[in-house]
């Protein structure tokens, strides 16, 4: 589960959504600020998110650089908690992703407003693949034609001797949610790092071990990750010319 609804005991409702981008900034908070990471482990959520000088940092959403037009866009779910009904329309759960910039998106049960799901743009789009493909020739125009992805010198790229640090920072720069890795020496692609791996958390003992591994390259990060190795490469490739 990468995104988990915020119940307020006291009003009896959802406020938020805390995902596991989150906790990985507030680490990021912490080494760059000096603070004792020890007391991390006595703050609760609630504490986390009325801080504010973490609000207006490292948990300050960023859009995307196709939304970037000076304007206020976007919602902060931390202090606001969208939803959709199990009965809306999935044009309406789209218009809200989008429009909001929404990572996630929670679905309640409105008898008793138990949340039944939380919904991505992929699951959106698994959908669409599975029931609608005959019917529609969207997915046999090219991703390029639709004006699907970022292509040129606006790609943003990581390379594998940065640091997690320095490249979950220029993630939240840019509102990314995945950036590619490329050699600097021969520009070819080495892989993509997604800012919700939690790799770097799964070899630590606790938090300042955590914190310390924020500084470890992606080179070593990427090797951790294929240390099985009978999975199968997670690298995927296309090219301008496939069809969605």
């Amino acid at each position: 589960m990468q995104a988990a609804p915020l119940w307020d005991t006291k009003k009896c409702q959802f406020v938020g959504i805390l995902t596991v981008t989150d906790f990985i900034d507030v680490l990021r908070y912490y080494r760059e600020t000096g603070a004792d990471v020890i007391t991390l482990a006595s703050r609760s959520i609630g504490d986390i998110l009325a801080d504010e000088e973490i609000l207006s940092t490292v948990l300050r959403k960023n859009p995307p650089r196709r939304f970037a037009t000076g304007e206020p866009v976007g919602a902060d779910q931390h202090a606001l908690f969208l939803s959709v009904d199990a009965d809306a329309t999935m044009d309406r759960a789209c218009h809200l992703l989008h429009d909001k910039t929404l990572d996630f998106l929670p679905v309640l049960l409105p008898s008793d407003m138990r949340v039944l799901a939380t919904i991505t743009y992929t699951c959106i789009l698994e959908h669409l693949v599975s029931n609608f493909r005959e019917q529609r020739r969207l997915f046999d125009d090219t991703i390029y034609d639709l004006g699907i992805g970022t292509y040129g010198e606006d790609v943003v790229v990581a390379h594998p001797q940065q640091t997690l640090h320095e490249v979950l920072h220029t993630m939240h720069l840019h509102g990314l949610s995945a950036i590619p890795v490329v050699d600097e020496s021969t520009k070819k692609i080495r892989g993509v790092y997604s800012r919700s791996d939690i790799t770097f958390l799964t070899k630590a003992s606790d938090a300042e071990d955590a914190v310390r591994n924020l500084s470890l390259t992606l080179e070593a990060l990427m090797a951790q990750q294929r240390t099985d190795v009978t999975t199968p490469d997670a690298l995927h490739t296309c090219s301008m010319r496939h069809t969605l």
